[in-house]
């Protein structure tokens, strides 16, 4: 699952900064673009709110399990996307709850 995560954040980054690289290249205003239609400002919406909730996530779920610098996810999710520390994130996570259980299991 790690590495199925962290082939998933991959594909987050490489895709979103494809077409954020072009929007750039090609002068668009980026930010106007979110909402310049109703579909485009329906799927900025959507984005905006499930990264919010994802960043509360981030720190509680983190928290709840011990693990460290959660908060330094939420940063990153505006400056980079959500579709590659949303999938991060999960790959940590699997990764902390395994060594839990390891942990756990020796005596």
């Amino acid at each position: 699952m790690i590495v199925l995560y962290l082939a998933i954040a991959g594909v987050g980054v490489i895709g979103t900064w494809y077409f954020n690289l072009t929007s750039f290249a090609t002068g668009e205003d980026y930010f106007a673009a979110w909402f310049a239609t109703a579909a485009s400002s329906s799927a900025a919406t959507d984005v905006l709110v499930v990264a919010v909730a994802s960043c509360v996530f981030f720190v509680v779920e983190g928290r709840r399990l011990g693990m460290r610098n959660t908060w330094a996810l939420i940063p990153l999710t505006f400056l980079i996307a959500l579709a590659f520390t949303f999938p991060l994130f999960l790959a940590w996570r699997h990764h902390t709850m395994r060594q839990t259980k390891v942990a756990a299991a020796t005596p």
